[in-house]
């Protein structure tokens, strides 16, 4: 499995959170869904379908209720510009957010901005 940086067909997958590693929860730096995975670990992999809902970790930006989301630079969302391939949408009241920082977002049936 390798990391998207670009949507470019195929089916894409959200690489899912270990918090079932920890009784912790979400708790900080230390938080499961805030480390990374390492090189020859078993990740957890699901393939989003039209409207599930996910915590994905997002660019730095600043982000609006329905907003159109593409993949960018590591994988993260990013606002999809004309000519991206929308794969989701953002799902909670505006906000600005911190390069890694996970928001909802609903998964959009893929179709080019």
């Amino acid at each position: 499995m390798t990391q998207a940086a670009a949507v470019d067909g195929g089916r894409l997958a959200v690489l899912g959170d270990r918090d079932y590693y920890s009784s912790l929860g979400i708790s900080g730096a230390t938080d499961p869904l805030l480390t990374s995975y390492k090189a020859g670990e078993i990740g957890v992999a699901y393939l989003p379908k039209p409207d599930d809902e996910f915590l994905c970790a997002m660019a730095a930006g600043t982000y609006a209720y329905g907003q159109e989301l593409t993949v960018g630079a590591a994988g993260r969302l990013t606002t999809a510009v004309a000519g991206d391939i929308v794969v989701a949408h953002f799902d909670q009241a505006g906000k600005t957010t911190a390069a890694g920082e996970l928001a909802d977002v609903v998964i959009a049936n893929f179709y080019t901005l």
